[in-house]
């Protein structure tokens, strides 16, 4: 009798202890898609609640799904708020932290969050990078949904870079992948939404005719304005704005009533960021009429919206409209602020770029040291074993004492070689430091001092001599450029190479990377880093300023502790046993010996060049 009552006793402890843990999942759940809700609806304080709870979970059962979301619903917040950086920030800790327990799926749709956001600040390279990498999580298990996003933020970003024809290439990747969708609501708005990408490429080409088609198309979906108000807005605006520039006699009351539609769904559906878009279509239309005062004020409303949302795109147009419609010191004003704005958001972009290459390369550390730490924990529990078994083997001392004594001798041959390879890495240093110097002492003592004397011989009306001044002092500022050197404290040494290569990267002017990716560069000496920037940077100037090329490949690889770097192009050549090396060549083959590395140059008439660099990695 009391061996049936344990087993009694057992069976409904066991029962409650699962309904216990179906409970917290479901909790879990509950609360992750009420997070979800708080952020669509732009309930910023309910967000924050929801986030502690999460926290408070997580600090309680230890669960890593429940960190990584805590991580992600920051993320939103600092969205919410347009701290992009730290938004960045959060969403990088949340993929880090789902890349340890292996959840793909979470993964790949925090690097679409954070491509996406990258997209935003114009930091096209990372957003693509971003993107493809998500690609190698998602499409292994085939999550369609994200793959599509994917596809078309792809698209976006090549529309962006001017890749006009690659970004068709991936919009139509995202309806192909699209086809695989089993939500048919979720497949008709990726189908609406790609299709009226479609004919904004064509549109911002001109090619309104073509734009009109895939508008059409879109519009024609059963049901569009009951179902997908936000999509049928969006389609009508851009089929009356195509529309009209197709034919200006367009019927005025027609273009009028499709936008007042647009604004009176917008309104409903409380998308003041659109609003902004569909003022500034009507200020242009009115301004196309002659009737400056409703361009004016559908401007000023225009401004009003993109102001309220952040949508910066907007907001300088609606200024740059302003100045042009307005007079004097109206005019004037609307101008200055234009600039200002302008400047302004041109160095946020700029900063927030280095700043999500600077939070990924310290996230990425950070991690990376705590795994070594543990690497390190372990080896040093292992190596107390060996040292108690080590003390029970006298025998072996005598054995040990020989091998020892020729790992001495090797030690020092080898620390010999060092304290050489270092002392040359000295003198390198102290160069660099030397050019450091002379680039600041130009760049604020001889560039101010031209600077000054430039505006007083335009006040003295010396316009000729005062041009020629100019010209001096932006020929020392260019040589302050050129000295002044580059730091990997504080960007890494691949996102230097990735900003340089972008700094030159035109659709005239193809540069491919290959390997960069695949090198440690944290083992390298910072001297062979900076040889190897200054080199590249070197060979893309002479090759820009020489070549006449049109595509350049570069590629990184590894051997034994040797960096090879390889830079060909399609340039017309030159032939290397009768031409004379030039300065910057010159300058190229001393750079590369003084650190123990070789320099070799093939190159033929009609052929192109290919450059290649050997160096070792560090001391």
């Amino acid at each position: 009798m009391n061996r049936q009552y344990f087993f009694i006793i057992v069976f409904f402890t066991f029962i409650s202890l699962n309904a216990q843990e179906d409970l917290l999942e479901f909790n879990r759940d509950e609360i992750i898609q009420s997070g979800r809700r708080a952020f669509f609806s732009k309930n910023l304080p309910e967000l924050i609640n929801i986030t502690n709870k999460i926290n408070s979970l997580y600090l309680v059962g230890g669960d890593s799904i429940l960190l990584a979301k805590y991580f992600h619903f920051k993320a939103l917040q600092n969205k919410l708020t347009y701290t992009r950086d730290s938004a960045y920030y959060y969403y990088q800790k949340s993929i880090n932290i789902s890349k340890k327990i292996n959840d793909s799926l979470a993964v790949g749709r925090r690097l679409l969050s954070t491509a996406n956001l990258q997209r935003e600040v114009k930091d096209f390279l990372g957003s693509e990078v971003n993107s493809i990498e998500a690609l190698t999580y998602l499409e292994p298990i085939n999550s369609f949904e994200y793959i599509v996003n994917l596809y078309n933020n792809l698209g976006l970003v090549s529309l962006e870079l001017g890749q006009n024809i690659k970004a068709i290439k991936y919009y139509n990747k995202a309806l192909n992948v699209n086809s695989y969708l089993k939500d048919s609501n979720r497949k008709k708005r990726s189908i609406l939404h790609i299709t009226n990408n479609l004919g904004l490429l064509y549109q911002q080409q001109g090619e309104h005719l073509k734009a009109l088609n895939f508008f059409k198309k879109g519009l024609s979906f059963d049901s569009i304005k009951k179902n997908y108000p936000s999509h049928y807005a969006l389609l009508l605006e851009n089929l009356t704005f195509s529309s009209y520039k197709l034919n200006k006699n367009h019927d005025p009351k027609k273009v009028l009533q499709s936008y007042d539609e647009v604004i009176t769904i917008r309104n409903k559906l409380n998308n003041l960021s659109s609003l902004s878009t569909t003022h500034l279509n009507i200020a242009n239309y009115y301004n196309d009429q002659n009737n400056k005062s409703k361009a004016k004020f559908h401007t000023t409303e225009a401004l009003r919206y993109a102001k309220s949302t952040h949508n910066n795109k907007r907001w300088l147009e609606a200024l740059d409209l302003l100045s042009y419609l307005t007079n004097g010191e109206e005019s004037k004003e609307y101008l200055r602020e234009y600039i200002t704005l302008n400047d302004s958001l041109f160095q946020q972009e700029r900063q927030l770029k280095n700043q999500f290459a600077k939070i990924r390369y310290e996230t990425e550390k950070t991690e990376k040291e705590n795994e070594e730490l543990k690497v390190e924990n372990e080896k040093t529990q292992a190596e107390a074993e060996a040292q108690k078994q080590r003390a029970t083997i006298g025998l072996l001392l005598s054995g040990i004492s020989i091998m020892f004594l020729l790992s001495s001798i090797s030690f020092f041959r080898f620390r010999r070689k060092k304290l050489l390879f270092l002392a040359q890495l000295q003198k390198v240093e102290a160069r660099e430091e030397e050019r450091r110097q002379i680039a600041k002492s130009l760049h604020d003592e001889v560039a101010g001092d031209l600077r000054l004397l430039h505006r007083k011989l335009e006040k003295s009306q010396l316009v000729e001599e005062a041009q020629k001044l100019e010209l001096v002092k932006d020929n020392v500022r260019n040589l302050s450029h050129q000295l002044s050197s580059v730091s990997f404290e504080e960007v890494p040494f691949r996102d230097q190479i990735l900003n340089l290569v972008s700094d030159y990267f035109s659709p005239q002017f193809i540069i491919k990377v290959n390997g960069l990716k695949e090198i440690d560069w944290s083992e390298a000496n910072k001297s062979i880093k900076r040889m190897l920037y200054l080199s590249l940077r070197e060979c893309i100037q002479n090759c820009q300023k020489y070549a006449d090329a049109s595509k350049m490949t570069i590629s990184f690889s590894i051997n034994k502790k040797t960096v090879f770097l390889d830079v060909v192009d399609n340039g017309k050549g030159f032939d290397t046993t009768t031409q004379k090396k030039g300065i910057g060549l010159l300058n190229l083959q001393e750079r590369v010996q003084e650190l123990n590395g070789t320099l070799t140059i093939e190159s033929e008439v009609g052929k192109g060049t290919h450059i290649i660099i050997q160096t070792p990695l560090n001391a």
